[in-house]
């Protein structure tokens, strides 16, 4: 009977052995997390959960009977020990595992503060599993202060948990504006003059120096000698893939975990899907960090191990939620050399151009003109910026263009 062993219990490798089952594979599927808990939804984490508005059990992406009920083996709370690529062997502990195709969903690690710079000091905080959340639960209360460094969707994110807690909050982003690398300053702006409505001080081109404190982080220091008081810390530095399994069985990295069009990785029989993994793109090895490419990449992967033959062709999409704005993202801005601004009554978008090609739109609390946009990039229609900035413009008549 063949065998299909998948390591990393997350978003993607939740989806991969759910669709491997719903194709009709008949084979063993085991699926190995690090962590002790079931598959489980990562964005809610540093919103709605660290909030106090979600349950654990709803973090869930499928009851823990679903994987009894669909005879998917759950090895939770285990570490993969060694991989043999050439014996097709995963060994846990003392106990030895042959396979017959092997994923790796192994995701994404968030970025850390070294040692000599307090990044090991209690109290201080990334946000990117179970445990990170409850661990920090405790601190994001009223009247304690926090410095949040770095300026990405992960730090602005927990900025505005923190500061609905009524948390006092400095963002520090070392780069001339937040969410510099991501979005357009239009983009930038927007999130900016909201987080400031809020109460949050951000400060932006001023780096990060070191945390102070014995034992527990008590002050930050920044680049222009600014000395802040702090009760706790908060890191969103961005994230890497974690890789280094793979590594160490000799696969081939690149970017993350490099794969082909199809998801095979350079040894035999071995696939890689989700943050992990790059995938050849516009001659370069891409990866992209979200839930949706972590689903379709995931799902894909699933119908090539069924003989599929299939080549990912991403449709990216992304989305963040702050305060009480959602921000909805489609397609990806590399390249962008014109914005277009389309305002509407408590809503307003930004869609990013190269010369007369549409590549991307960033829509706040606008979904009617995300879903637009979403389908005229997947579709690969690309209206006149003139079209877009008129309030007068039948959005949906442009998809029948």
């Amino acid at each position: 009977m063949s065998h299909v062993i998948v390591i990393g219990a997350g978003q993607a490798g939740a989806s991969l052995c759910a669709k491997l089952r719903a194709l009709g594979f008949d084979g063993a599927i085991t699926l190995i997390g690090e962590e002790p808990v079931p598959p489980y939804q990562r964005p809610p984490l540093s919103k709605a959960y660290l909030l106090g508005e979600m349950e654990e059990e709803r973090l869930y992406l499928r009851p823990a009977s679903y994987y009894e009920e669909n005879d998917i083996t759950l090895r939770l709370g285990t570490r993969v020990r060694e991989i043999d690529t050439k014996a097709q062997t995963v060994t846990l502990g003392n106990e030895t595992l042959s396979y017959d195709h092997l994923v790796f969903t192994t995701g994404s690690t968030p970025r850390t503060l070294p040692v000599h710079l307090g990044g090991e000091l209690n109290g201080v905080f990334t946000v990117r599993d179970l445990s990170d959340a409850d661990a920090m639960a405790p601190y994001v209360t009223a009247g304690k202060r926090a410095v949040v460094v770095g300026g990405g969707y992960i730090g602005l994110e927990a900025a505005a948990v923190a500061r609905k807690r009524g948390v006092e909050v400095t963002l520090v982003e070392a780069s001339e504006r937040i969410l510099q690398r991501v979005a357009a300053p239009e983009t930038s702006n927007f999130f900016r003059a909201l987080h400031e409505e809020k109460g949050v001080t951000i400060r932006e081109g001023v780096g990060f120096e070191t945390f102070t404190g014995p034992d527990h982080v008590n002050g930050a220091v920044l680049t222009d000698g600014t000395e802040l008081d702090i009760d706790f810390a908060i890191v969103g530095i961005g994230i890497s893939p974690a890789s280094n399994i793979a590594e160490a069985a000799g696969v081939e990295i690149e970017n993350g975990i490099k794969t082909d069009a199809q998801g095979r990785c350079s040894a035999p029989n071995t696939w890689a899907a989700g943050d992990c993994a790059s995938f050849p793109w516009n001659g370069s090895q891409m990866r992209l960090e979200s839930v949706g490419n972590a689903i379709d990449q995931a799902e894909l992967v699933a119908e090539n191990i069924m003989g599929a033959e299939k080549d990912y062709v991403p449709k990216p999409w992304f989305w963040s939620d702050q305060y009480d704005v959602k921000l909805q993202i489609a397609g990806l801005n590399i390249g962008y050399d014109r914005i277009v601004t389309r305002k509407t009554e408590g809503a307003v978008s930004h869609w990013y151009y190269r010369g007369s090609d549409l590549l991307a739109v960033d829509a706040m609390n606008d979904p009617r003109n995300y879903m637009v946009g979403k389908r005229l990039i997947e579709g690969g229609k690309h209206p006149a910026p003139e079209l877009i900035a008129d309030p007068a413009t039948d959005m949906k008549a442009l998809l029948r263009a």
